[in-house]
């Protein structure tokens, strides 16, 4: 199973979701930022790692939200998702198609990667 990592970064009562690009796997799918561990590293570690190289945001991870397995045709993964915060950085988008501060209560109006979905459902009831 590939494990691989989320964040829920919430700003002024909104939460940053991102887009895929075109040509990736699930192009043009929206998802909470993160990325896959690396042999060697935690959760943690990676996702802050990833947010800085995918986005150019620093973060900091403030608690556990949940975990979300999911079978995709090339197999399984886990998604561990954490809450975090801004601590510096400006977004700069060095991977994904697009970014949105997007309300609660509107992440359904978005077409997510299987795996985040349960994620955002969660989220949406304000439970983790």
């Amino acid at each position: 199973m590939k494990r691989v990592t989320a964040a829920i970064i919430e700003k002024n009562g909104r939460v940053l979701i991102t887009q895929r690009p075109k040509e990736d796997k699930l192009g043009l799918k929206w998802e909470f930022p993160g990325g896959k561990i690396e042999q060697g590293e935690t959760p943690e570690q990676c996702l802050v790692r990833e947010i800085k190289e995918e986005l150019n945001l620093d973060i900091k991870i403030t608690e556990h939200f949940m975990n979300s397995n999911y079978q995709y045709e090339t197999g399984e993964i886990e998604l561990i998702c954490y809450l975090a915060e801004i601590t510096g950085g400006e977004l700069r988008l060095n991977f994904h198609a697009a970014a949105e501060w997007v309300e609660r209560e509107k992440l359904k109006e978005f077409d997510f990667a299987p795996a985040d979905i349960p994620v955002w459902k969660c989220y949406e009831k304000g439970s983790g």
